[in-house]
C-alpha cells in the first residue's frame, strides 16, 4: 500500500515542497523514515505510533512501514512533519485513493493525538499562494497566522481523529478563508517615553529625527548619565507606522523564530531589539547548525540598539559590516546556505573612554591617553564609516534640568518623519526600497542631483577631512533626508552643511 501526502520544508525563510511517501508492506515489522531527517523527525515515529493508537485508530505494528521525505537532498528538521506522516500512514491503511495534490499538511502531533502549533506558518502560507496550492491543514493555534494570506482554504484541526473524519467525509471541518489583512498598523504606547519628557539635547533630537526619517544609522557618544540610552529608546516613538508590506516582512521572520502569538499574529509595530554586549556572533547575526535568524534579522524594518558599543566583542561587531551595507546576511553551513533580511537602523551608544568623562566640561577624565586610545579603537574604522550620523551627547546643565517647559512631543516629530517617508516612497515607487539610506549609486544619481555650490562644499569636505567614498555618498543620502524634512525638491548647501556636522568630529 502506497500513499502520498504533501508538506513544506522551511530552511531559513525559503520554502520547498515535500512529498511524504509511505509504503506499508508485509515483512519484518519496522518503522523507518528516510530522506535526510534530523533527530526530531526520527523521533516522530514514537509520537505518531502513540497518537494513532490513542486516537482510536489502527497502527500497523506488525507490518513494515517506510516513509520517504522527498526530495531526499533537502534537510528535514522539526516536528512539523508529524501530521503529514501520520495522515499518510492512516490513508495508506484505508486502501482508498486520496488526491492531496492541492493540499499541504503541517503540524506536530502529541501523544494523545492533539495537534500542537509549529513555527514558520506565514512563509509557508505565502509559498502556497505563490505555487497555487489551495488547502492548508494545520493546528488550530496556527490558523489566525495563516489567515493573513488571502486566497487559501485553511482547515484548522484540533486532533488527529477529527482530521481523519474530515478526510473520510464523515464529519467535515468548516474551512477558514485566508483574508487580505487590512487592519492598519498602529503606533504603540510606550509608557514614560516621549521626546517631550527629555530635557535639552535639542541637537541630538534633531539627529534622531533625521535618522528616523531616512532610516540612517546613528552613534551617540557622551558621558554617563547624559541621556544616550533614553534618547535611543525614545527613538521608537518617532518612527513612522509600518505599511502592510513591511509588516508582512517582519512577521515572516518572527513566525520562523517562533515569536508570534495567537493574540499577535501580525507584527504591526517596528521592532526594537536591544541585545546585551555579551551577545555572541551567532545570536547577533544568526546561524547555528540549522541557520536561524539573529538579532539583526529580528530588527528588520526596525531598530537594533547596541548600548555600551565598545564593550561588544570586536569580532562580533565586525559581523555587522555586510548587513549594514547590503541589508541582508548570508549564513553558510555544511548543510546549506540561508539568506536572511537585515534592513535595520543601527543605533549605538558609547562612552568616550573607560571612565566615561573624556572631553567632559565638568568632570576630569581619569584615563591615561593609552587607555583612551585603546578604548576608542575597539570600534574599527570601516564599521564607523558605515554609521551616517555621529553625535556628541553632552552633560546637561542644571538650568536645563530644572526647566519645566515641555519640549516638542514625539507625535509632532513623528508627523514630520512620516511626511518625509511619504516623499521617499513616492520618489522610490519604482524600486524595491523604502528609505533614502537604502539607495544605491544609480538611484542616488537619479534622485540626489547636486548643483555646483553643493559639489564645491562636498569637494572641500572630502579634501580637508579625508572622507572615504562611502562617507561621501552617505553624506549625500543624509542631505537628501534633511531636504525631505523641509519638503525641498532640491538638495541645497544648507542641507549638506547640516549633514557634514554629523561627520566632522569623527573624520577630521
Amino acid at each position: 500500500m502506497l500513499s502520498r501526502v504533501r508538506s513544506v520544508a522551511l530552511i531559513g525563510l525559503k520554502c520547498s515542497l515535500i512529498e511524504v511517501e509511505t509504503d506499508i508492506s508485509s515483512g519484518f515489522p519496522s518503522f523507518n523514515i528516510v530522506g535526510l531527517p534530523d533527530t526530531s523527525v526520527q523521533e516522530a515515529r514514537e509520537r505518531i505510533r502513540a497518537a494513532i493508537r490513542n486516537s482510536g485508530l489502527t497502527f500497523p505494528a506488525t507490518q513494515r512501514i517506510t516513509i520517504n521525505l522527498a526530495p531526499a537532498d533537502i534537510p528535514k528538521e522539526g516536528p512539523s512533519y508529524d501530521l503529514p506522516m501520520a495522515v499518510s500512514i492512516i490513508m495508506g491503511l484505508s486502501g482508498k485513493d486520496f488526491n492531496f495534490k492541492e493540499s499541504v499538511f503541517i503540524g506536530e502531533v502529541a501523544l494523545d493525538g492533539t495537534l500542537r502549533k509549529v513555527n514558520g506558518i506565514l512563509p509557508i502560507a505565502i509559498f502556497m499562494k505563490e505555487t497555487g496550492i489551495k488547502t492548508l491543514f494545520l493546528p488550530e493555534e496556527n490558523s489566525v497566522e495563516a489567515s493573513l494570506i488571502e486566497g487559501l482554504e485553511i482547515i484548522a484541526v484540533n486532533n488527529l481523529q477529527q482530521l481523519i473524519k474530515h478526510l473520510l467525509n464523515e464529519v467535515l471541518i468548516e474551512p477558514l478563508s485566508g483574508k487580505n489583512f487590512t487592519q492598519s498598523t498602529t503606533i504603540p504606547t510606550w509608557p514614560g517615553l516621549d521626546m517631550a519628557n527629555i530635557k535639552g539635547q535639542n541637537f541630538t533630537k534633531r539627529a534622531l529625527e533625521i535618522a528616523a526619517a531616512g532610516g540612517h544609522n546613528i552613534l551617540l557618544s557622551g558621558p554617563p548619565g547624559s541621556g544616550k540610552t533614553l534618547l535611543a529608546k525614545t527613538l521608537i516613538t518617532i518612527l513612522p507606522k509600518m505599511d502592510l508590506a513591511e509588516a508582512l516582512e517582519a512577521t515572516k521572520i518572527y513566525s520562523v523564530a517562533g515569536l508570534l502569538t495567537p493574540e499577535r499574529p501580525l507584527i504591526t509595530t517596528r521592532p526594537f531589539r536591544n541585545p546585551h554586549h555579551t551577545a555572541s556572533g551567532v545570536s547577533l547575526v544568526g546561524g547555528g547548525k540549522n541557520p536561524r535568524p539573529g538579532e539583526i534579522t529580528l530588527a528588520h524594518r526596525g531598530v537594533l540598539f547596541l548600548d555600551e558599543f565598545p564593550e561588544f566583542s570586536r569580532q562580533v561587531l565586525e559581523n555587522l559590516r555586510q548587513p549594514l551595507e547590503e541589508g541582508s546576511i548570508t549564513v553558510a553551513r555544511a548543510s546549506g546556505t540561508s539568506t536572511f533580511p537585515a534592513r535595520f537602523m543601527l543605533v549605538a551608544a558609547q562612552n568616550p573612554c573607560p571612565c566615561g568623562y573624556f572631553g567632559d566640561t565638568e568632570k576630569v577624565c581619569s584615563c591615561t591617553p593609552m587607555q583612551i586610545h585603546k578604548y576608542q579603537k575597539k570600534i574599527s574604522g570601516p564599521l564607523l564609516d558605515r554609521i551616517d550620523l555621529h553625535v556628541e551627547v553632552p552633560r546637561l546643565k542644571f538650568s536645563e534640568l530644572e526647566n519645566s517647559t515641555l519640549a516638542e512631543n514625539s507625535q509632532t516629530i513623528r508627523s514630520r518623519v512620516e511626511n518625509a517617508r511619504a516623499l521617499q516612497l513616492q520618489r522610490l515607487i519604482n524600486t524595491k526600497i523604502f528609505t533614502n539610506a537604502e539607495m544605491n549609486n544609480e538611484e542616488m544619481q537619479n534622485f540626489c542631483e547636486l548643483g555646483e555650490e553643493e559639489k564645491n562644499l562636498l569637494r572641500l569636505a572630502v579634501s580637508n577631512w579625508h572622507l572615504s567614498p562611502r562617507a561621501y555618498y552617505r553624506i549625500i543620502k543624509v542631505s537628501r533626508t534633511i531636504a525631505d524634512l523641509e519638503n525641498s525638491l532640491l538638495i541645497t548647501t544648507s542641507h549638506i552643511a547640516e549633514a557634514l556636522q554629523y561627520r566632522a568630529k569623527t573624520e577630521n
